[in-house]
């Protein structure tokens, strides 16, 4: 029997959080597990989709809820609403993803066998939690904004660090990117980062559209391309 997506209640502070959790489809000793942030609008089918294909793969994930109940986006006002709270009170979203980082460890992930994924705002939550220093082994960024404040300090960034980025993406600029990759270099960070031709923001979404004269449009090569680097990324991080 394939596994399946199944709702997980849990809190972080006075708030009702709504996760989902799916299981390795393959048994293994090591129990890796995978944390996975969504984009702006909260869990979607997307995410939905690439947990269920890591579950095939042989990972535990949990796709964690970081607006929480009464908070989801009714549109993209809404969402940029949100998503622009917590990227401002970095420490708030560290909080709330290191909530469901430890709903993965209760399913049954390998607390020391762990890596955060991230779409669009959720690919800026993952820099967040290595920033943060979360107990994790790696972080994979996809079409996430790159940046911190200026005024913050730089630190020791111990998580190994992959970003995958829409190359001709108008929503992260070209300082944005220096300054990320000023930061990976000056933390001593193990990074890389990958740019996929012909690819804007949301990249990985097929609900996103094919016009990237919008700035976020789907690209199945890249999509496909990134969903490769990242299965190269986890077999070289974690444990199976």
């Amino acid at each position: 029997m394939n596994a399946q997506l199944k709702p997980v209640k849990y809190t972080e502070g006075s708030q009702q959080l709504n996760g989902l959790f799916i299981k390795s489809a393959k048994k293994s000793a090591n129990n890796p597990g995978i944390l996975l942030l969504p984009a702006w609008l909260g869990i979607d089918n997307a995410s939905k989709g690439i947990a269920e294909e890591l579950s095939k793969l042989g990972y535990n994930v949990f796709i964690a809820d970081i607006y929480g109940e009464g908070n989801y986006p009714k549109n993209t006002g809404d969402a940029g609403k949100q998503a622009g709270f917590y990227k401002t009170n970095f420490e708030a979203y560290q909080k709330r993803i290191d909530a469901a980082l430890k709903e993965l460890v209760k399913s049954g992930a390998n607390a020391d066998n762990i890596v955060a994924i991230g779409y669009c705002f959720g690919g800026t939550g993952v820099l967040e939690a290595a920033r943060g220093h979360l107990k994790l082994k790696g972080v994979a960024s996809f079409h996430g904004g790159l940046g911190k404040d200026a005024s913050r300090k730089t630190e020791t960034i111990d998580a190994k660090v992959l970003i995958c980025h829409g190359a001709d993406d108008p929503f992260v600029s070209k300082e944005e990117i220096a300054s990320c990759q000023q930061e990976m270099r000056d933390s001593k960070a193990d990074w890389q980062m990958i740019y996929y031709a012909n690819s804007v923001h949301s990249f990985t979404n097929p609900e996103a559209g094919n016009d990237n004269s919008k700035g976020a449009a789907y690209n199945p090569v890249a999509a496909k391309r990134s969903f490769e680097h990242l299965q190269l990324f986890l077999n070289e991080v974690l444990k199976k």
